[in-house]
Formats: structure tokens, C-alpha cells, sequence
């Protein structure tokens, strides 16, 4: 396939194993690790934790991020979407709270084929870095109920220099929104456990609490009432 999922347009040619774009990725799934994860926030993770399916490579590729070697090492092994399908049943059947998608972006056509083999009784979360073309999320209408995503910079000036993506604020505020209009606001069970919406990410970084802020600013007034935000302090 020639790629132009994510907003780099790279339009790329992606194989099944390889390809030449930002992502590096192919077009079958490339899986890092799928297992219960406790270390969501809480009404993800709740008790029994989230089934999270880390996918490798990623289309933002921040200087900082805490899953260097799955980003941009590329660990992982390929997989079918058959058994991509059969590794979300598999959580499902291991008492997982949701199934949850991170670093999902560059893979959109296989997991909705996958999710249309075998489509979770529990809610699927797409955990993103924020850096989403709305026409690709449009693809994903029907199979999410919960989007988790980032928005990491106001300033064009530290998207250019920390995730070469000067025009990040832009393209994932308007993404944000996009995500909002096809959950509707928030709904939790009677455990507090979250079953559909859209939750902000935004983690400060060191010397930009005023770009933080502006990012706060800029939620409280645009972001629909329903949509959560959280707000992270563990740079490392």
C-alpha cells in the first residue's frame, strides 16, 4: 500500500513486513507485548487491568518517550490479523476491563479488520499520541468506544524540536475533537470503570508549565462537556 494514514503523508510504499515511511512499519502488526496492564489510569486499568496490545513503531516519534525501544527499535513480532483477532478474545477471556490499542495509528486497516472478526463484549480504547488525520479516525467509527489520547505541545516551536511535528497543536486539538463528536461524553459503570468517551493526556514537561497551561486553557474552553482530562507528572 502507498500510506498516507497519519498526518506526515509520507505516502510511503508499505509492504506486509517492511516499509519505507516515518513509521518503518509494514502493513501486518508488529506486536510488543499483550498483556493486562494496572498502570493505566484508573478508571482504565479499574481491578483486573486493561487488556493493552503495544504495537510497534509509532508516527510521532518523541525524543522522550518512555517506549524508546518499541517506538523507534521497532521490537515486536509480527502477526497475522487472525491472530491479532484471537490475542483481544484472549485478554477478554483473562477478566481484561477493555482491550486497549496503544501506538495504534500506522495500523487503523488491520485492527478494524480484526476488531470485525471478533469484536470485544467489553469497550476498545485507542491510545494515541494525538497526532491523528480525522480522515483516519473516520475509519474507526463503530469499532472505538473510548479514545485515550495525547495532546503534547502548544508551542509549534517544541512539536517541531522534541517530535519534528511543528504542526502537532493544530492537527491534534482538531483530532481531539473528532474523537469527542463519535463517543459523546463520558459514561462509567457502577465500578467507575470507564465504558465510552474521550480522555485527554497532557504530560507536563520540565520548563514548559506554561505551555501546559495554555493547553489547559485551551480544553477548558473548546473541549465538550463529558471530556476528561488527565494530567501527568512522570517525565522521565
Amino acid at each position: 500500500m502507498i500510506c498516507s494514514l497519519c498526518p506526515r503523508n509520507c505516502g510511503k510504499e508499505r509492504r506486509e513486513r517492511e516499509g519505507a515511511g516515518f513509521c518503518r512499519a509494514g502493513t501486518l502488526p508488529k506486536i510488543a507485548k499483550a498483556a493486562l496492564h494496572h498502570w493505566e489510569e484508573p478508571c482504565i486499568s479499574g481491578k483486573h487491568g486493561s487488556g493493552t496490545v503495544f504495537f510497534s513503531g509509532c508516527n510521532l516519534g518523541c525524543v522522550f518517550c518512555q517506549n524508546y525501544k518499541l517506538s523507534h527499535e521497532d521490537y515486536g513480532e509480527i502477526v497475522s490479523v487472525k491472530r491479532l483477532a484471537e490475542i483481544f478474545s484472549e485478554l477478554e477471556e483473562q477478566g481484561a476491563h477493555n482491550i486497549n490499542l496503544v501506538t495504534p495509528t500506522h495500523y487503523v486497516p488491520v485492527i478494524c479488520e480484526a476488531l470485525a472478526l471478533a469484536r470485544p463484549s467489553i469497550p476498545v480504547v485507542y491510545n494515541c499520541g494525538g497526532y491523528e488525520k480525522t480522515e483516519t479516525l473516520e475509519l474507526l467509527r463503530g469499532y472505538i468506544d473510548i479514545y485515550l489520547t495525547d495532546i503534547k505541545y502548544y508551542s509549534n516551536a517544541r512539536a517541531l524540536r522534541y517530535s519534528g511535528a511543528p504542526d502537532y497543536f493544530a492537527v491534534a486539538s482538531k483530532a481531539l475533537l473528532a474523537m469527542r463528536e463519535q463517543t459523546g461524553p463520558a459514561v462509567f459503570d457502577e465500578e467507575g470503570i470507564l465504558q465510552k468517551g474521550t480522555v485527554l493526556r497532557h504530560l507536563v514537561l520540565p520548563g514548559c508549565g506554561k505551555d501546559s497551561q495554555k493547553i489547559i486553557r485551551w480544553f477548558s474552553r473548546y473541549a465538550p462537556k463529558g471530556t476528561y482530562i488527565s494530567l501527568m507528572s512522570q517525565y522521565i
